[in-house]
């Protein structure tokens, strides 16, 4: 099997752990990989020789970190298809939603391009008599991010980039389930220039992610992930005076009003509740039906039923499987339990296989009708290709409904109403809204901004908040003397 390598200084080695975590491939289960763990001494040197580029990236000015990001940016688009397949590969997902996963993080590697701009201070003269202030934008230091299995082109590509673009350094833990994608990342952003020790890779598990919270060079922790985790890395790293941004579960909800475009809807609702298996944390798993227009679900469990998975290379494959035996095990559960709990199961793909991968990780497409907040497939993040459809009256019963959820990831509203959009947009608790658009995550010159139970922080990923995240603000203040010297002790706070 292939041996999965850390990056440490610029080289390309094997964990010296005992502990070997074997990578499979999710449409057959047959092993693809097999990573050394990182023991406590490779995570040391990984953190210390981060420390140690630190004391020189900082000083590169902010023009060449630019350039690097450019650079980066080109071997990206070059390697896009390459970087797709692997990545299908290790995850299942179909070539075309790998693509996707990799463009998406190619954006923001150009949002970092743009450092220049982002990192510019602010200036006022004469704030008193002879007196400027200024500020500037530093650096904080070591960085790190924990990443999850279900974007690993993406998420890395929030974090490390705009993360080094600022001047910092940073080390990598990428999901165990999927390292080959972060690894070749890390290939090729070496590649474009990056000298040795201001990006690390290191792989492993909870040993490995409790040595980034506890170590006291790490200044910032990025996590995405879920919401038992994201609270336990938040309360970590936060106990050790760490900055900390940790995107968690979702139960994000579509509001459906009986004026929208039904076509429209019903093509947008397909693709956002089982595409990549649901394993999106933007993904619609909860449809509200409003005042008539649950007349469609039937239309919808039709059409959501004829969507089947394949292997990442079958160009008629609607999704591919899910990540693991135990995430299946998982989601066939809480099926189960909906099934249990008098919920009307429409469509029913929990028996589905593919011909000749029968020990993959196959789950077909679940609809399910008349759901109630009390069931556990409404109250549970599902992460998997199922779609719970659900009834109100009105416009403001699914408001009532969408805030008392503990989540705020992401929601969106189907109308024609500009009154009722409005409505919608202001007074829903969810951080990031599309209306008559089913997946709201905004571009990088944006941020990522779920709410509640969906983000531990202050801080979200990409764009401006990113760069206050990874920076902290210095301000100046000078007075420059000439031979008219004011005379006598100043005992007050003034300036004059």
């Amino acid at each position: 099997m292939q041996q999965v390598l850390m990056l440490i200084n610029g080289e390309w080695v094997n964990g010296q752990s005992e502990d070997r975590i074997v990578v499979t491939n999710p449409a057959t289960n047959e092993p693809i990989a097999q990573i050394c763990s990182a023991s406590h001494n490779d995570m040391d040197a990984a953190v210390a020789t981060a420390a140690k580029a630190f004391e020189s990236w900082r000083d590169v000015p902010v023009t060449e970190r630019a350039r690097l990001m450019m650079r980066y940016q080109a071997l990206l688009k070059a390697h896009h298809d390459e970087l797709a397949t692997l990545l299908a590969s290790e995850t299942g997902k179909t070539f075309d939603d790998a693509k996707g996963d990799v463009w998406r993080g190619i954006e923001v590697v150009e949002q970092a391009m743009n450092v220049p701009s982002l990192m510019m201070g602010e200036t006022v003269e004469n704030v008193a008599r002879n007196i400027d202030t200024a500020s500037y934008i530093q650096p904080l230091g070591v960085c790190a991010g924990i990443t999850p299995f279900n974007f690993p082109a993406m998420i890395p590509l929030w974090m490390f980039p705009l993360a080094i673009a600022c001047g910092n350094t940073f080390v990598l833990k990428p999901s165990e389930q999927d390292p080959l994608t972060p690894n070749r990342l890390a290939e090729l952003f070496m590649q474009a220039g990056a000298p040795a020790g201001v990006l690390n890779v290191v792989h492993g598990g909870k040993e490995q992610v409790d040595v980034l919270l506890h170590h006291g060079d790490i200044k910032a922790v990025s996590f995405v992930g879920s919401v038992p985790v994201g609270q336990y890395i938040y309360k970590t790293a936060t106990a050790n005076l760490k900055r900390a941004q940790c995107f968690a579960g979702a139960k994000n909800h579509t509001v459906i009003m009986p004026d929208a475009n039904k076509e429209h809807v019903l093509n947008n609702l397909v693709g956002a509740s089982v595409g990549a298996a649901g394993q999106r944390c933007m993904a619609i798993s909860a449809a509200v039906f409003v005042g008539g227009s649950e007349k469609w679900i039937p239309e919808l469990a039709k059409r959501i039923s004829e969507i089947k998975p394949g292997l990442w290379n079958d160009p008629e494959a609607g999704f591919g499987p899910l990540i693991s035996a135990a995430a299946k095990q998982r989601v066939l559960s809480l099926i189960k339990a909906g099934k249990e709990e008098g919920a009307e199961c429409l469509a029913d793909g929990s028996d589905f296989t593919v011909p000749g991968c029968e020990k993959g990780n196959w789950v077909g497409p679940v609809v399910f009708d008349r759901v109630t907040p009390e069931m556990t497939i409404y109250k549970e993040e599902i992460f998997g290709p199922v779609l719970s459809c659900m009834r109100a009256e009105s416009l403001e019963d699914a408001l009532k409904l969408v805030n008392n959820n503990p989540y705020g990831n992401g929601t969106s509203i189907f109308t024609n109403s500009g009154a009722a959009a409005r409505k919608y947009q202001r007074e829903v608790t969810v951080g990031q809204v599309g209306i008559n658009v089913p997946i709201p995550v905004p571009l990088p010159f944006f941020s990522f901004t779920g709410w509640k139970n969906s983000f531990y922080g202050d801080l979200h990923a990409y764009g401006k908040q990113a760069i206050r995240f990874y920076t902290e603000t210095k301000t100046v203040t000078s007075r420059w003397l000439d031979d008219d010297i004011p005379g006598g002790p100043n005992l007050t706070i003034s300036m004059d």
